[in-house]
């Protein structure tokens, strides 16, 4: 294997012949070792020649029939790990093109071409791959194929940042441009060669020098980066000087504009900041503070505060890589050069090996609305939690995370529709590859008659399909009919999915709070469905509520949808659900099993003696005993069939190891902050704990992209922490100017900040502005002491009063 191989792995060429069929051409560099009827058919698919042209994906490395033999690793392989773990997986994007001739027999000629790559961002690939296949059409030769392998193995990967999987959230969840735009200058002209080096190697496992990690890696979902370890520089000491007392405004901070390090946190006017929008790109943003009301402008609070991850400066400075980056940060911007064509490609930084292609759960949400969906069949305490008022889509989303075999119909369909929604519910079940794992290494984006034994073996295929013989076939739990909008529940899926667990136990949960393992029932007390001679059933139907909590979701996504909010927003409402559903899993698991091996235990805050800190709660956030007792009854049969599959113990798995290498590991964080944002009541002296534990652990970078990571700007980003600068204790308002301080220190903790309401805002900058002028360095970061018995009303506190 050629040594350039970094990108592209192989390169593949299909035709149909009117007398023998579909057949495999040309395997580019060399071949796969494997069965060439079974590639020559998913790269053609059932009525491609009815079509001008339509794509498909497909996957190597998957199961034992669609494994390369003999495997044929890169360089970059490490030997005894594909031993141990098994060959990596991969990824097939396939272009499949029909073109009209009067001098062939049948009238037109179809061809397809593929790219195998180690990137689950296939889509990346189709604008070259639409010219080499023109170019195919034309020249059908090799020497396209080696055009095409070459073009794509030259592109230029060097200069694209690492990120953390706490990075790829904050990305992710945000739709600023400019996000993040200083992990560019890592790599810029003048950065540390080394670190950039070990930075990209760590995020592209194709990359020489890198073992490459795929979705069979216990800890893919984790990131590659953290495994691999942090390529991140370290922080540097701030070059600017301190600004001079002297030259520090007395005026009141309503009258001024108010700058951070040069970076606008309160600059007036700041309408065109939007949280959830395009907003003015860095260099815009860092421009010096001009002063309003005739008053003159005042520097920064603590002018010398920088990052190592991007200086946000009166006269910001770029490299090229960042330059490129303000395009949009959420993509690296590179390009292909082919055939003197030069293509620019947007790489994805965010993606998550469960996210494969361009699945859309817009989409996806759109063709099972339940306005327009049919669901028919048996209902199942595995899928129906909802009884028969559960959303079609959370009937899915049952399904995929308790192993079903779930097929998606189009009939008359293009094969790239079904291959889509095959991708999306992968995207759906894994809370978009940022939780679970697992559905990629079941899922056949595009399944044929041809290897159908083969993959129905596979436990809990999720398959696409456009053959209707696959519905009359049976062979499936879930059929999903993207044509009529409809979904099927398998009449015999009692007899397939045994119910270890029935709705009648709801009351139990629901009137203690807890359920004990005696009640579960075992393998020999499964509820089953109608008998075939019509004997005795025990079938657990019941009615649902239309104000469940997975109604009211659905319905929600569907008017944001209707509102035109972005897929990213879908995107982190559904990672968000796939999370809750893991943390009331593990609730269950205590009240069930005494224990849990996917959560943190639960536990309440505790006060201790006087001269002790108190300790934080931790676990699953519950509004009270009664709303935890429901969430459990509600969730207790998916939960009861999840924790039988392997999605299960790999979960398992990344919560072990992602506890080893969480850089906040000293409370639960989530519990913290569910705690600020939903509890009908928190103490002073929890509230200060709290925030005194937020402030002694936000010491790195990491800790801070951590924090961030779970402040979303679809939760209001920062405001659960702003609620701490009103608090009625001093102390309290002190760690929270001590926390907004810390998160300053770093551009992207500035862009939170400014995230905030100005109201909230003006609290900060008041605040930190009466700190300085009593003469508190606050480059310095100081917690204020304990002072758990000594309180001060907000309306007599020194801290809260400007000075004019």
């Amino acid at each position: 294997m050629s040594s350039d191989a970094q990108h592209c792995s192989f390169v593949l060429v299909a035709d149909f012949d009117i007398d023998r069929g579909a057949q495999l051409t040309y395997q580019f560099p060399q071949p796969l070792g494997l069965d060439e009827g079974i590639l020559a058919n998913l790269m053609l698919p059932d009525g491609a020649e009815r079509q001008p042209a339509d794509w498909t994906v497909f996957f190597l490395n998957q199961t034992p029939f669609n494994t390369i033999k003999p495997i044929l690793a890169l360089e970059n392989d490490d030997a005894e790990d594909t031993e141990v773990e098994g060959p990596k997986m991969l990824y097939v994007i396939n272009l499949v093109r029909t073109k009209l001739d009067k001098t062939v027999r049948r009238g037109a000629t179809v061809k397809a071409m593929a790219i195998c790559t180690r990137y689950p961002f296939v889509q990346i690939f189709k604008p070259v791959l639409l010219l080499a296949l023109d170019d195919y059409f034309m020249n059908p030769s090799q020497d396209c194929l080696a055009r095409l392998f070459d073009a794509v193995n030259a592109m230029d990967f060097a200069n694209m940042p690492v990120l953390s999987r706490w990075e790829k959230i904050i990305l992710r969840n945000t739709e600023r441009q400019d996000v993040l735009l200083g992990r560019y200058d890592d790599l810029a002209p003048g950065s540390d060669p080394t670190t950039a080096t070990q930075a990209t190697t760590a995020f592209h496992p194709a990359l020489p020098g890198h073992r490459p990690t795929n979705s069979a890696d216990s800890r893919v979902s984790f990131d590659d980066a953290m495994r691999a370890g942090k390529g991140l520089p370290p922080k540097n000491g701030s070059d600017h000087p301190k600004a001079a007392g002297s030259a520090r405004s007395q005026a009141s901070p309503s009258e001024a504009s108010f700058s951070l390090d040069g970076s606008a946190v309160w600059v007036g006017d700041e309408s065109g900041l939007d949280q959830m929008g395009f907003v003015q790109n860095a260099a815009s943003a860092s421009s010096t503070s001009v002063s309003t009301g005739g008053t003159r402008g005042r520097r920064s609070v603590d002018a010398s505060s920088s990052s190592s991850h991007g200086t946000y400066g009166n006269t910001p400075s770029f490299g090229g890589a960042a330059s490129a980056a303000l395009k949009d940060s959420h993509f690296f911007h590179t390009a292909i050069n082919y055939n003197e064509h030069l293509l620019p490609v947007k790489v994805p930084l965010g993606t998550f090996p469960g996210e494969v292609g361009e699945g859309s759960l817009t989409m996806l949400c759109t063709t099972f609305s339940q306005h327009i969906t049919t669901i028919s069949g048996p209902q199942h305490p595995h899928l129906h939690t909802n009884g028969t008022l559960t959303p079609p889509v959370i009937v899915l989303f049952n399904a995929l995370i308790t192993g079903k075999r779930i097929i998606f119909l189009g009939h008359h369909k293009l094969a790239e529709n079904v291959s889509n929604h095959v991708l999306a519910a992968c995207a759906l079940g894994s809370g978009c590859g940022i939780i679970l794992r697992g559905f990629i290494k079941r899922a056949f984006p595009y399944a044929t008659l041809i290897n159908r034994d083969e993959w129905e073996n596979v436990p809990g295929y999720i398959a696409g399909v456009t053959n209707p013989i696959f519905e009359a076939a049976g062979s499936w739990d879930l059929l999903c009919d993207i044509g009529t909008n409809r979904m099927v529940v398998h009449k015999d899926i009692f007899a397939n999915h045994p119910a270890l667990w029935t709705p009648a136990a709801n009351s139990l949960i629901s009137r203690a709070g807890t359920i004990k393992a005696e009640q579960l029932l075992g393998e020999d007390d499964a509820v089953r469905g109608p008998t075939k001679d019509g004997g005795a059933t025990q079938k657990p139907e019941f009615t649902g509520r239309p104000d469940s909590t997975d109604n009211v979701f659905i319905e929600d996504i569907l008017s944001a949808i209707a509102a035109h909010y972005s897929e990213a927003h879908v995107r982190a409402k559904f990672a968000e659900y796939a999370l809750r559903f893991v943390h009331v899993a593990s609730r269950y698991e205590e009240d069930a099993l005494g224990t849990t091996a996917i959560g943190y235990p639960t536990a309440a805050y505790a006060e201790r003696a006087p001269n002790e800190r108190p300790r934080l709660g931790s676990g699953p956030f519950f509004a009270d005993d009664g709303a935890a007792g429901k969430e459990l009854a509600a969730n207790a049969g998916r939960i009861e069939a999840w924790r039988r599959t392997e999605c299960y113990k790999l979960f398992q798995e990344d919560f072990t190891y992602t506890m080893s290498i969480k850089p906040i590991a000293a409370f639960d964080l989530s519990h913290q902050l569910a705690r600020l944002r939903y509890a009908r009541s928190i103490s002073d002296r929890e509230a200060e704990a709290i925030f005194r534990s937020l402030s002694e652990n936000l010491n790195s970078y990491d800790q801070v992209t951590e924090l961030l990571s779970w402040l979303p700007p679809h939760l209001h980003g920062l405001q659960p922490l702003s609620f701490g600068l009103f608090h009625q204790s001093e102390v309290v308002r002190e760690l929270t100017v001590d926390l907004f301080n810390q998160l300053r220190e770093h551009p992207i903790g500035v862009q939170y900040l400014q995230a905030l309401n100005h109201f909230q805002r003006y609290a900060y900058v008041r605040q930190a502005h009466a700190r300085e002028l009593h003469g508190r360095d606050s480059n310095a970061l100081t917690i204020p002491a304990t002072s758990y018995m000594s309180r001060t009303p907000s309306n007599r506190s020194v801290s809260s009063l400007t000075s004019g």
